[in-house]
């Protein structure tokens, strides 16, 4: 599936089926073509933005007993993050347009302390929506999934799920990572994976799933990604895609296979892993038994990773460079490069080097991101607190600048059981005053992200070599505009917000190359261009405000981690 993003309101996840009439042989580009439909899971869509803008914060019975274009009395933008959207897609030759035709709720279940996917719940929901899309598409040519990465499924020869997949915020991975650092130390391992090191890495719940339920990796047939688990229930297919294999600090990029002896190392059965493939493979057409739901589309893989399938849809037309951030529950804040950066000096920053599609590399860190605030907005709501998401943000502007900084990073913040008690934990001990009103906290969390957007990017661009003159903000918190615009300040250039739905586009756009419509990345990109955006200029008078907020930033993060 898809998202945005990952998480206790989780990244996205799509499909998409298209439908082709009968012409003549295909020119560059042509106009001629096909019906896309795309379902996706998705944390927010845009048509346009004023109208999604209200939607976005309404329930379901709100969305259709009020007025469409101002808000409810009630605030339910963050318990919306929750679900997912499934949309349809179609294009015309040149363009992608999306509407809305499916949603359901996407929560992680808990059982004897341990949280996980509610997998089987998540497919029927699928059938669900693909059942609609063939209503009213009548012919659905192409189906493909995307999804937040790490988390994976294992099943028998017959395709069969073994147990429900843990999700990555549980607790089984703690510690994990430096008892693996015992046996394979930190530098082999990033020069085979060039991937961060993160506690969620697959890596890491694989040995505590061998740690847990010893021998079940074993007698597993294969395991699978999260979307090619659902591949799999559509078509019967065993692979894997590239983008998401790269996340699990289990690929070697440069090799291009699973490190199997390293794993062995680590005892980690490998007999397991599964065949890998680029975004854009027909997979194969659907299972039989769906054909009376589904027809005779055919599944194709595109960028299964979330961020891999919306840096695909940048409309990138800077000439210098760029750098963008998928913004969202998480942050992926990083550049677009022709190879990985596997350096000493990125091993110390803790970059990785997530693969993307036609043989380019995603050279980006993980910040926290907009997880942060959803979790403050959970509970105020549930302490009654909770204020509308335009009355929050116009109590932002009341709130002094750069009167309270986090560093977003911080272990504390990537599961507590109250964020904002764990927010003012780490304000008291680093000498600053608690906070008590929503607004502040708003306010610290968006200016701390964006003082952590700019180290990183300043630090990446360091490492590739690279310059850039501009950044693109692709997903949901791309509709921020105070972020936006505080980032365009603070870096002192160009913010592009948009495509909000880059997910979604990234995952058709690839499909489409999988049917033969698009044939490489220029063809793509000139695609995404066509995407609705919007542009922050710098305002130069705020530069030297940012710079005196970033080296505080810098003194008070620096000695606890990396950059």
């Amino acid at each position: 599936m898809s998202q945005q993003t990952a998480s206790v309101p989780m990244p996205t996840a799509r499909e998409l089926a298209i439908t082709r009439k009968a012409r003549p042989p295909r020119f560059h580009l042509s106009t001629m073509g096909a019906m896309t439909f795309l379902l996706i899971f998705t944390l927010y869509f845009l048509i346009p933005f004023f109208w999604l803008l209200v939607s976005a914060t309404k329930s379901q019975s709100d969305l259709f007993g009020t007025f469409g274009l101002w808000f409810a009395p009630n605030f339910n933008l963050f318990s919306n993050l929750q679900q997912v959207f499934m949309m349809l897609a179609r294009f015309d030759g040149r363009q992608l347009s999306l509407e809305e035709v499916h949603r359901f709720p996407n929560r992680p279940v808990t059982l004897r302390g341990h949280r996980f996917w509610n997998i089987l719940g998540l497919w029927d929901e699928t059938l669900a929506g693909l059942r609609k899309a063939r209503q009213v598409a009548g012919t659905l040519d192409s189906i493909g999934v995307d999804t937040w990465g790490v988390d994976y499924g294992l099943v028998d020869a017959q395709g069969f799920l073994l147990g429900q997949p843990f999700q990555y915020r549980d607790s089984r991975t703690d510690g994990v990572m430096e008892q693996v650092f015992a046996r394979v130390p930190r530098e082999v391992l990033y020069a085979r994976t060039g991937i961060q090191f993160l506690p969620i890495n697959t890596l890491y719940q694989l040995c505590a799933h061998e740690r847990m339920q010893p021998g079940e990796l074993g007698h597993a047939y294969r395991l699978l990604m999260i979307p090619d688990l659902l591949h799999s229930w559509l078509c019967g297919s065993l692979t894997t895609e590239q983008t998401n294999a790269s996340t699990t600090q289990c690929w070697d990029p440069i090799a291009r296979a699973w490190m199997t002896d390293l794993l062995n190392q680590l005892a980690i059965p490998t007999t397991m892993l599964p065949g890998v493939v680029e975004a854009g493979t027909v997979l194969g057409k659907v299972l039989l038994e769906l054909r009376d739901d589904l027809g005779e589309a055919q599944v194709v893989a595109p960028a299964t990773h979330d961020t891999g399938s919306a840096i695909v849809a940048t409309p990138a037309q800077l000439s210098d460079g760029w750098g963008y951030i998928s913004s969202g529950t998480w942050s992926l804040v990083g550049l677009e490069l022709s190879r990985p950066v596997m350096t000493a000096e990125a091993l110390a920053a803790n970059c990785t080097n997530e693969g993307g599609v036609f043989g380019t590399t995603r050279f980006l860190k993980n910040v926290m991101g907009l997880w942060l605030l959803q979790e403050c907005q959970r509970r105020w709501k549930r302490e009654g607190h909770c204020r509308d998401y335009d009355a929050l943000l116009a109590d932002v502007d009341g709130v002094a600048p750069f009167a309270t900084l986090i560093d977003p990073d911080d272990a504390r913040f990537l599961a507590p059981l109250d964020m904002p008690v764990a927010i003012n934990a780490y304000l008291q001990e680093h000498g600053q005053t608690p906070l008590s009103a929503p607004a502040g906290f708003a306010r610290c969390i968006m200016e701390s992200l964006v003082l952590r957007y700019r180290e990183v990017f300043h630090h990446i661009r360091r490492l590739a070599g690279t310059s850039i003159s501009g950044v693109h903000i692709l997903g949901g918190g791309a509709r921020n505009v105070r972020l936006n615009q505080w980032l365009a300040d603070a870096l002192d250039m160009p913010v592009i917000a948009g495509p909000y739905e880059a997910t979604a586009l990234g995952n058709a756009l690839m499909q489409l190359v999988g049917l033969g419509e698009l044939c490489s990345l220029e063809e793509v990109r000139f695609i995404a261009q066509n995407a609705p955006t919007q542009v922050f200029s710098p305002r130069t008078a705020q530069l030297a405000a940012w710079n005196e907020a970033a080296q505080r930033f810098g003194a008070m993060v620096s000695p606890t981690r990396v950059q």
